[in-house]
């Protein structure tokens, strides 16, 4: 599948609308393609012993001789982290500023990948091309260095596709959002403005990351022992922030979490926080009193194997927290971390240590624009056609009637898959290809639909029933089934039930027709509509119930009926 007409402009979303994460932007001219950005999300209790999810990127890998180039908008693991895993199915040329190019080194060393010469690196405001598109990097500030809105160039008009954005006249790491550069192209004729969502339900602006320094300066003054901080480890500006907040107050700074330690590697190497107080080693944590001590750890998401979680758990090899430390949560809540996120802070609460998130104190502000940062962005450009992203189904919605309200002609609704004709003629929809999410399984890529994690859940959720039971080779029952149940019910009743389950089964397989009893499915049927019958359980309880039938021959069964007579105690 090609994905259309190729003398349209087509914008073709692979993930990342209605959404927050998983950004993955196709655009299509001339039967070419250039993608924006390749992210991942994290997984939730949908897909149970799963960590991270990609992008299902099967449309363009059937076709990837068509696919120009990759340009990474900026070093945010929503918007690079799937490269690693999913680069070597396009093995197409990577457009990137320094800092990315910095961070997907790393990434490409840990996963073993020889990108060659196919990572391009590009200074903000200079000019690349990428098939039929002539591209160009107009700096925007976010909560990560060398953010840029994608200035698009071809023959049916200009597109501005801004990533993730904000307008901060302090960041303290990295440069302003370049208004001048945003307002000189929209004075040159925008056909179309393809932009972040996520905080247009807030009004206002989103914060000044030199605010938040402020404040955590004093923060960390006031706590008594131990003070944590997490936050996202790209975010270089609030880990500045966060060092100097320790150093001020007296304390020694600890960086916990590779991830983190790699960001400030990452960041050093194209000239970034250079002139940082040094940071301490963790083997010389323990040998210092508790209100010289100040940590930087990862997993303000609550992820399991990420730093935080691992302390408070009890399972690092290096730091214990105790009662009276503090732990500040220096960062947003991703949607659909909630339950996550809320089971570490209760874990940190139940030890003793308090917890401060940005609803107790100020300690974030948000790297996208909210409402009046985003009428500036339409000012500036004055698109004819908007087309909302990186959001979810309420925020593209909110930022669909925010658009008309700023008088844009053709704001334009669409979904992940959707075919957007973006020129020429009117604005619309023309088809769709297929997406999806996959998830990493060992070194497998498994569709996130697949059998495996509807088993998984079923068996957090409902249990699962094993019943073995032997056969002869006409159907007869030769011995009790036996029966063995885990997190359907209670174990002792389980226990009361067992024999009386057994009875019942082998009632059920005795009472079959001899055609149907020499039929495995058929018997497996049976025997688990009688165990459900059994348990008596509600109506949406439904444990996964295996059913091992073993049948015996008839040289097998006189076999055992001669040791049986010789004595050996050996039983049918």
């Amino acid at each position: 599948m090609s994905g259309g007409n190729g003398k349209e402009l087509r914008l073709i979303p692979l993930g990342g609308v209605g959404e927050i994460g998983l950004n993955v932007y196709l655009y299509g001219l001339h039967g070419r393609y250039m993608m924006v950005d390749l992210g991942l999300t994290f997984a939730d209790d949908r897909l149970p012993g799963a960590e991270i999810v990609l992008p299902d990127l099967s449309f363009i890998e059937e076709q990837r001789d068509r696919l120009a180039g990759l340009v990474i908008t900026h070093a945010h693991e929503d918007h690079l982290g799937a490269v690693p895993y999913l680069w070597p199915r396009l093995r197409c040329p990577i457009y990137c500023t320094p800092f990315a190019a910095a961070v997907l080194r790393r990434k490409f060393a840990d996963a073993g990948i020889d990108a060659g010469g196919l990572l391009r690196v590009v200074k903000p405001g200079a000019n690349f091309e990428i098939g039929p598109f002539g591209c160009r990097f107009i700096r925007v500030t976010h909560s990560v260095p060398e953010a840029n809105a994608l200035a698009i160039e071809c023959e049916h008009g200009r597109v501005l596709h801004t990533g993730d954005w904000k307008l901060d006249p302090a960041p303290l790491v990295g440069e302003p959002t370049d208004g001048e550069a945003l307002e000189a192209f929209g004075d040159a004729g925008v056909l179309g403005l393809v932009c972040d969502s996520t905080n247009v339900l807030s009004p206002g602006t989103s914060g000044s990351e030199a605010e938040v320094r402020d404040s955590l300066i004093d923060l960390v003054a006031a706590q008594p022992n131990r003070v944590v901080v997490t936050t996202f480890a790209s975010n270089l500006a609030r880990l500045e922030t966060a060092i100097v907040a320790g150093h001020a107050a007296g304390r020694q700074v600890f960086v916990v979490g590779r991830s983190m330690r790699r960001m400030l590697e990452a960041a050093r190497e194209v000239g970034y926080l250079q002139h940082l107080p040094p940071l301490g080693d963790e083997r010389d944590i323990a040998s210092l009193p508790r209100h010289r001590v100040m940590l930087l750890c990862t997993g303000s998401q609550g992820e399991a194997r990420a730093a935080l979680a691992r302390v408070a758990a009890g399972q690092h090899p290096r730091v214990r927290l105790e009662p009276g430390d503090t732990t500040i949560f220096s960062a947003k809540i991703i949607p659909g971390n909630e339950r996550t996120l809320f089971n570490l802070h209760n874990a940190l609460v139940a030890s003793g240590v308090e917890v401060i998130t940005e609803e107790d104190h100020f300690v974030h502000v948000s790297g996208h624009p909210c409402r009046d940062e985003l009428e500036q962005m339409y000012r500036w450009i004055r698109p004819k056609i908007a087309v909302p992203v990186h959001g979810e189904a309420r925020h593209l919605s909110a930022h669909i009637r925010l658009a008309r309200r700023l008088g844009v002609q053709q704001p334009v609704l669409i979904g992940n898959g959707d075919i957007l004709r973006l020129a020429p003629g009117h604005a619309q929809v023309v088809g769709e290809v297929p997406t999806g999410r996959v998830v990493l399984e060992s070194d497998d890529l498994v569709d996130a639909g697949d059998d495996l994690f509807r088993v998984r859940r079923r068996l957090s959720s409902h249990g699962t029933v094993m019943v073995s039971i032997v056969l002869d080779s006409f159907g007869s029952v030769l011995s009790t089934p036996q029966i063995s149940a885990h997190g359907v019910i209670d174990p002792k009743r389980f226990e009361r039930m067992r024999e009386t389950l057994a009875a019942g089964i082998t009632t059920a397989v005795e009472a079959l027709d001899d055609e149907t009893v020499l039929d495995d499915g058929r018997v497996q049927e049976v025997v688990r509509a009688g165990v459900r019958q059994g348990l008596d359980l509600q109506r949406q309880r439904r444990p996964l119930v295996e059913v091992q039938i073993q049948r015996l021959t008839a040289e097998a069964l006189e076999a055992l009926e001669a040791l049986e007579e010789e004595g050996t105690g050996v039983a049918r």
